[in-house]
Protein backbone atom coordinates (compact mmCIF):
# COMPACT_ATOMS: atom_id res chain seq x y z
CA UNK A 1 0.00 0.00 0.00
CA UNK A 2 1.22 3.51 -0.77
CA UNK A 3 2.76 5.20 2.29
CA UNK A 4 0.61 8.28 1.61
CA UNK A 5 -2.64 6.29 1.88
CA UNK A 6 -3.87 5.57 5.41
CA UNK A 7 -6.63 3.15 6.43
CA UNK A 8 -9.38 4.70 8.58
CA UNK A 9 -11.63 1.62 8.65
CA UNK A 10 -12.33 -1.41 6.44
CA UNK A 11 -13.66 0.76 3.58
CA UNK A 12 -12.38 4.28 4.19
CA UNK A 13 -8.92 5.70 3.47
CA UNK A 14 -7.27 9.08 3.99
CA UNK A 15 -4.93 10.17 1.20
CA UNK A 16 -3.44 13.37 -0.21
CA UNK A 17 -5.79 15.58 -2.20
CA UNK A 18 -5.50 15.47 -6.01
CA UNK A 19 -6.92 17.71 -8.72
CA UNK A 20 -8.82 14.67 -10.02
CA UNK A 21 -10.92 14.74 -6.82
CA UNK A 22 -12.86 17.78 -8.10
CA UNK A 23 -15.89 15.88 -9.45
CA UNK A 24 -16.31 13.65 -6.37
CA UNK A 25 -15.91 16.61 -4.00
CA UNK A 26 -18.46 18.63 -5.98
CA UNK A 27 -20.91 15.72 -5.65
CA UNK A 28 -20.28 15.29 -1.91
CA UNK A 29 -20.58 19.03 -1.28
CA UNK A 30 -23.82 19.20 -3.27
CA UNK A 31 -25.30 16.23 -1.35
CA UNK A 32 -24.20 17.76 1.94
CA UNK A 33 -25.09 21.39 1.21
CA UNK A 34 -28.14 21.65 3.50
CA UNK A 35 -26.43 19.57 6.21
CA UNK A 36 -23.34 21.80 6.25
CA UNK A 37 -25.07 25.15 5.72
CA UNK A 38 -25.07 26.21 9.42
CA UNK A 39 -21.27 25.70 9.59
CA UNK A 40 -20.16 27.12 6.24
CA UNK A 41 -19.77 30.49 4.51
CA UNK A 42 -22.37 31.35 1.88
CA UNK A 43 -20.97 29.89 -1.34
CA UNK A 44 -21.65 30.84 -4.98
CA UNK A 45 -23.41 28.20 -7.11
CA UNK A 46 -20.14 27.55 -9.01
CA UNK A 47 -18.52 26.25 -5.80
CA UNK A 48 -20.71 23.12 -6.05
CA UNK A 49 -19.63 22.30 -9.62
CA UNK A 50 -16.71 20.21 -10.84
CA UNK A 51 -15.15 23.25 -12.49
CA UNK A 52 -15.59 25.32 -9.31
CA UNK A 53 -13.94 22.60 -7.25
CA UNK A 54 -11.15 22.17 -9.80
CA UNK A 55 -10.39 25.90 -9.52
CA UNK A 56 -10.51 25.78 -5.69
CA UNK A 57 -8.32 22.65 -5.56
CA UNK A 58 -5.72 24.27 -7.80
CA UNK A 59 -5.34 26.99 -5.16
CA UNK A 60 -5.18 24.49 -2.31
CA UNK A 61 -2.57 22.43 -4.14
CA UNK A 62 -0.52 25.57 -4.84
CA UNK A 63 -0.59 26.30 -1.09
CA UNK A 64 0.52 22.71 -0.44
CA UNK A 65 3.39 23.03 -2.92
CA UNK A 66 4.46 26.28 -1.21
CA UNK A 67 4.43 24.58 2.20
CA UNK A 68 1.48 26.62 3.50
CA UNK A 69 -1.07 23.78 3.64
CA UNK A 70 -1.44 20.01 3.75
CA UNK A 71 -4.74 18.78 2.27
CA UNK A 72 -6.17 15.26 2.42
CA UNK A 73 -9.37 13.61 1.22
CA UNK A 74 -11.36 10.89 2.88
CA UNK A 75 -12.15 8.23 0.26
CA UNK A 76 -14.58 5.35 0.06
CA UNK A 77 -13.78 1.83 -1.19
CA UNK A 78 -13.93 3.08 -4.83
CA UNK A 79 -11.40 5.86 -4.03
CA UNK A 80 -14.17 8.46 -4.35
CA UNK A 81 -13.62 11.54 -2.15
CA UNK A 82 -16.29 11.83 0.57
CA UNK A 83 -14.73 14.48 2.80
CA UNK A 84 -11.75 16.77 3.17
CA UNK A 85 -9.26 17.63 5.91
CA UNK A 86 -6.73 20.43 5.60
CA UNK A 87 -3.99 21.88 7.74
CA UNK A 88 -3.93 25.54 6.65
CA UNK A 89 -1.63 28.39 7.54
CA UNK A 90 1.32 26.11 8.19
CA UNK A 91 4.09 28.07 9.91
CA UNK A 92 7.38 26.43 10.82
CA UNK A 93 10.26 28.14 12.60
CA UNK A 94 9.66 28.72 16.31
CA UNK A 95 5.84 28.47 15.94
CA UNK A 96 5.50 25.10 14.12
CA UNK A 97 1.73 25.35 13.97
CA UNK A 98 -1.24 25.00 11.61
CA UNK A 99 -5.02 25.39 11.63
CA UNK A 100 -7.24 22.36 11.00
CA UNK A 101 -10.42 22.44 8.94
CA UNK A 102 -12.55 19.47 7.88
CA UNK A 103 -15.93 18.23 6.65
CA UNK A 104 -17.51 14.88 5.79
CA UNK A 105 -20.22 13.98 3.28
CA UNK A 106 -23.59 13.78 5.02
CA UNK A 107 -23.89 10.12 3.94
CA UNK A 108 -20.75 9.27 5.96
CA UNK A 109 -21.36 11.43 9.05
CA UNK A 110 -21.83 9.93 12.51
CA UNK A 111 -19.57 6.90 11.92
CA UNK A 112 -16.50 8.12 13.84
CA UNK A 113 -14.60 8.79 10.61
CA UNK A 114 -13.80 12.42 11.43
CA UNK A 115 -12.41 11.41 14.82
CA UNK A 116 -10.23 8.69 13.30
CA UNK A 117 -9.00 11.02 10.53
CA UNK A 118 -8.21 13.89 12.93
CA UNK A 119 -6.25 11.52 15.19
CA UNK A 120 -4.25 10.33 12.19
CA UNK A 121 -3.65 13.89 10.95
CA UNK A 122 -2.32 14.85 14.39
CA UNK A 123 0.18 11.97 14.15
CA UNK A 124 1.20 12.95 10.61
CA UNK A 125 1.53 16.61 11.62
CA UNK A 126 3.83 15.65 14.51
CA UNK A 127 5.84 12.85 12.91
CA UNK A 128 6.09 13.90 9.25
CA UNK A 129 5.62 17.68 9.32
CA UNK A 130 7.38 18.36 12.61
CA UNK A 131 4.54 20.50 13.94
CA UNK A 132 4.23 21.33 17.63
CA UNK A 133 0.62 22.51 17.66
CA UNK A 134 -2.67 22.39 15.74
CA UNK A 135 -5.52 24.81 16.28
CA UNK A 136 -9.18 24.58 15.27
CA UNK A 137 -12.31 26.67 15.68
CA UNK A 138 -15.99 25.75 15.86
CA UNK A 139 -19.22 27.62 16.19
CA UNK A 140 -20.36 27.44 19.83
CA UNK A 141 -23.34 25.24 18.87
CA UNK A 142 -21.37 22.82 16.67
CA UNK A 143 -21.31 20.18 19.39
CA UNK A 144 -20.48 17.31 17.03
CA UNK A 145 -17.27 18.97 15.86
CA UNK A 146 -16.35 19.89 19.44
CA UNK A 147 -16.75 16.22 20.40
CA UNK A 148 -14.40 15.20 17.59
CA UNK A 149 -11.80 17.68 18.79
CA UNK A 150 -12.15 16.64 22.45
CA UNK A 151 -11.77 12.94 21.57
CA UNK A 152 -8.59 13.84 19.70
CA UNK A 153 -7.00 15.68 22.62
CA UNK A 154 -7.83 19.29 21.72
CA UNK A 155 -8.51 21.72 24.56
CA UNK A 156 -10.58 24.90 24.39
CA UNK A 157 -8.35 27.96 24.66
CA UNK A 158 -10.74 30.83 24.08
CA UNK A 159 -13.71 32.43 22.40
CA UNK A 160 -13.26 34.71 19.37
CA UNK A 161 -16.13 37.15 18.70
CA UNK A 162 -16.94 37.79 15.03
CA UNK A 163 -14.33 35.24 13.97
CA UNK A 164 -15.69 33.99 10.61
CA UNK A 165 -18.47 34.96 8.20
CA UNK A 166 -20.64 31.83 8.39
CA UNK A 167 -24.12 31.32 6.93
CA UNK A 168 -24.39 35.03 6.13
CA UNK A 169 -23.23 36.53 9.46
CA UNK A 170 -20.05 37.20 11.41
CA UNK A 171 -20.08 34.54 14.11
CA UNK A 172 -18.08 33.85 17.22
CA UNK A 173 -16.08 30.64 17.47
CA UNK A 174 -14.72 28.50 20.24
CA UNK A 175 -11.00 28.09 19.70
CA UNK A 176 -9.19 24.84 20.45
CA UNK A 177 -5.62 23.61 20.27
CA UNK A 178 -3.71 20.40 20.63
CA UNK A 179 -0.06 20.41 21.58
CA UNK A 180 1.52 17.53 19.68
CA UNK A 181 4.81 17.35 21.59
CA UNK A 182 7.08 19.36 23.85
CA UNK A 183 10.33 18.06 22.42
CA UNK A 184 13.09 19.91 20.61
CA UNK A 185 12.81 21.06 17.03
CA UNK A 186 15.18 18.49 15.54
CA UNK A 187 14.85 16.27 12.51
CA UNK A 188 11.89 18.30 11.23
CA UNK A 189 11.57 20.18 7.93
CA UNK A 190 13.66 23.32 7.49
CA UNK A 191 12.38 26.33 9.44
CA UNK A 192 10.40 29.00 7.63
CA UNK A 193 8.07 31.71 8.80
CA UNK A 194 7.97 32.90 12.40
Amino acid sequence: MNDDIHRIDAEIRLRPLALDDAAALAGALTRSRAYMRPWEPVRPAAFYTEEGQRERLAGVLADRDAGRAMPWVLCDARDRAVGAFTLNGVVLGAFRSAALGYWIDVDFAGRGLATAAVRLICELARDEMGLHRIEAGTLPYNVASQRVLAKCGFEQIGLAPGYLHIDGEWREHRLFQRLLHDGPVTGAPAATGA
